[in-house]
């Protein structure tokens, strides 16, 4: 089956079924809400949609050595909406998120979910299987007392994130509304404190800033202990405006994370009334894994003959 907002073919629609429940990845066309929100908000036109596509298309074909799918008007699209649909800005941002991969290379070699069981065992990262009352997708990681840091790296929750995100862009109702992420630091402690270092926050925020092709509405931290200023003290540096603004801190305040995120788009957990099941690791696991061919795809793309000098290197030191 070929569906169009992705790069392989697939037997059927990836979906798990929880319960009466059904997660999966909603891969179909904009929803009427979807494109209002698109057309006020992106600029998206029919026409302005057209002429994009062929002047990023033109535009690419002069990058060189960067191997994209040139003729996938939808693998286009994912990058035109986070960036309002000027052609100019989508290949600037298509140009930095491929010399990310390059650039942190150990993180991005041949990353798949079949070889990221771990970090979805542990379960502390999750979709709510909802959106929110904007359209939004939201993450949850949880990074205090669920984390066993021993167990799991935090280069192993950068992993997650980053399949995660990659799965996200594949839908065309997220890439107009974007991503909102909730950071749940209930009993962080002074080891797992000293786990982030400024090697880990440059990386999470240049990716964040400058390498992510979605668009990330929100960061929201709560049950944060006082521990936590620490751990911020490594990224607030390195923020931009844009990115520092849109990070709020609400500690136990339910009712400050109610003004960005409705209660009825949270679980009872926060004090919401959503009724779904929490979706576990495991069961996000078994979904990413019915994708695997989705993202060796992803990986067959990019500044390639970097990569392939990265991997050589790699592979001489073995």
């Amino acid at each position: 089956m070929r569906v169009p907002t992705m790069l392989s073919d697939v037997e059927e629609l990836p979906s798990v079924q929880l319960g009466d429940y059904v997660l999966r990845f909603e891969l179909e066309d904009l929803t009427p809400f979807g494109k209002e929100v698109a057309k006020n908000e992106l600029r998206e036109t029919p026409e302005i949609r057209a002429a994009a596509i062929e002047e990023l298309r033109t535009l690419l074909k002069d990058v060189e050595d960067l191997v994209v799918p040139l003729d996938n008007d939808d693998w286009m699209i994912r990058f035109l909406r986070p960036c309002k649909f000027y052609a100019k800005s989508a290949c600037e941002l298509i140009q930095r998120y491929y010399q990310f991969k390059v650039k942190h290379f150990d993180m991005y070699n041949e990353l798949m979910p079949s070889k990221e069981a771990n970090i979805f065992k542990q379960n502390i990262l999750a979709v709510f299987p909802n959106r929110d009352q904007l359209g939004r997708r939201v993450l949850l990681l949880e990074l205090g007392k669920t984390w066993k840091h021993k167990e799991v790296s935090l280069d192993e929750v950068f992993k997650g994130c980053v399949l995660f995100l990659e799965a996200a862009m594949l839908e065309p109702e997220t890439q107009v509304h974007g991503a909102v992420v909730i950071f749940d630091m209930d009993g962080l402690t002074l080891q797992q404190a000293w786990q982030f270092t400024p090697p880990f926050a440059k990386r999470i925020v240049d990716w964040l800033q400058d390498a992510v092709p979605l668009r990330i509405k929100g960061i929201h931290i709560i049950n944060q202990p006082k521990i936590f200023n620490m751990v911020f003290a490594l990224f607030k540096p390195i923020l931009r405006e844009k990115l520092r603004n849109r990070i709020i801190f609400h500690g136990t305040d339910r009712e400050s994370l109610y003004k960005h995120i409705s209660k009825e788009c949270l679980p009872a957990v926060y004090g919401g009334t959503v009724d779904a099941p929490r979706v576990q690791g495991e069961q996000w696991y078994e979904l990413l894994l019915k994708c695997d061919n989705e993202y060796k795809e992803i990986n067959n793309y990019g500044y390639i003959k970097q990569l392939e000098e990265q991997r050589s290197k790699k592979n001489k030191k073995k």
